[in-house]
């Protein structure tokens, strides 16, 4: 396939505002495809050869899994490096990280803090990075996510998804941004102290110009969830963060339970619900052992009712990390033929039907 157009290759992955709207589209539908693939047993083994770096500040289940299992279908090694076992921000800079790294590797996938850090890895690495989570952006959790939603509903445009928690979180953010990138009605459902800040919404703001896409952002319950298809909440506290009592206080209310999905007033059919995970659902945990033992709660973000629920989208989204990421590190590092015809009106290369 050498010397076709392939828009996407060499390119990073730090956070879905980086792309257009089409661009993150064709990723989305490609993962769709390798899904198809993999479960026919179709090899696709796109990276042949290749060396993937995994380089992990923050613990991880879903997006070690996913990359780990993704680079062998793709036909890549992968490497894995957590914080005690690298000099990575001990005695070695991102900078210098990033060079030797990038003279090994042919992709570096990082999880970590600070998003300046992944800028920083792909400003010196000279091979692509991908952001597989830092305290502002989620991408390749953004990828699975509608991935999801359009394996359940067919398509994307006109869909309303509302995300009921922590507003000014990386999940929040994300979600806020590739929606409404993707046409996909976003509404952030709140505290008024945990909204999005101007940036985030300045951002979305611009996407939706081009897509049509309408977001809300309240305080109101209510008003947030009527008409969502898609119910999606994340963690109070997320990883890095110890201000539990504070967030018990402000986010109880929001609680995902049966009242709240049916306040939606959505038929059954079309309404699904989403996380991210891990989920404080019930007390077979550590943490949800310590919070019933302080608050008193037997489950916090989401009930387990609801967890179990028909509604329950959560365990297929953690799969599609893997198909999702398989996509993006197939695109951004694969010598594959994408032209630019096909991300702008797709014709059918990526295997799906592009309706969106």
């Amino acid at each position: 396939m050498k010397g076709f157009d392939n828009i996407f290759q060499g390119r990073s992955v730090l956070a879905c505002k980086d792309f257009t709207p089409a661009e993150l589209n064709y990723m989305v539908n490609f993962g769709l495809h390798l899904k198809d693939l993999k479960k026919n047993n179709i090899p696709h083994r796109y990276l042949e050869g290749k060396n993937i770096a995994l380089l992990f500040e923050k613990t991880s289940t879903r997006t070690r899994s996913a990359f780990v299992v993704a680079s062998h279908d793709l036909g890549a090694n992968p490497e894995y490096m957590d914080s005690t076992g690298t000099q990575f921000g001990k005695k070695e800079s991102v900078e210098d990280t990033a060079k030797v790294l990038g003279s090994m590797f042919d992709g570096i996938e990082f999880r970590g803090y600070k998003q300046t850090t992944a800028e920083g890895l792909a400003e010196f690495a000279g091979v692509p990075v991908w952001n597989g989570l830092t305290d502002e952006w989620h991408p390749t959790q953004m990828l699975a996510d509608f991935m999801t939603v359009k394996e359940k509903f067919g398509h994307l445009k006109g869909l309303t998804l509302a995300f009921v928690g922590d507003g000014r979180n990386n999940m929040a953010n994300s979600l806020l941004v590739a929606g409404t990138m993707l046409g996909v009605n976003v509404h952030i459902v709140a505290p008024a102290e945990l909204h999005p800040t101007q940036e985030v919404r300045d951002i979305a703001e611009s996407f939706a110009k081009q897509t049509g896409a309408k977001f809300l952002i309240t305080d109101d319950i209510a008003e947030g969830v009527k008409g969502a298809n898609v119910i999606y909440t994340d963690v109070w506290v997320s990883m890095g963060e110890s201000n539990w009592e504070e967030r018990v206080h402000l986010l109880r209310p929001y609680q995902v339970n049966m009242d709240l999905m049916k306040m939606t007033g959505t038929p059954d059919d079309d309404l699904i619900f989403m996380h991210c995970l891990p989920a404080f659902h019930d007390t077979n945990t550590t943490y949800g052992q310590e919070i019933f033992e302080k608050y008193g709660l037997k489950d916090m973000e989401v009930t387990d009712e609801v967890f179990r629920s028909k509604y329950a989208w959560q365990f297929t989204e953690a799969e599609n990390r893997m198909h999702s990421i398989k996509a993006m590190m197939a695109v951004t590092l694969g010598n594959l033929y994408i032209p630019a015809s096909a991300v702008n009106g797709c014709t059918g290369g990526c295997g799906c039907s592009c309706k969106d």
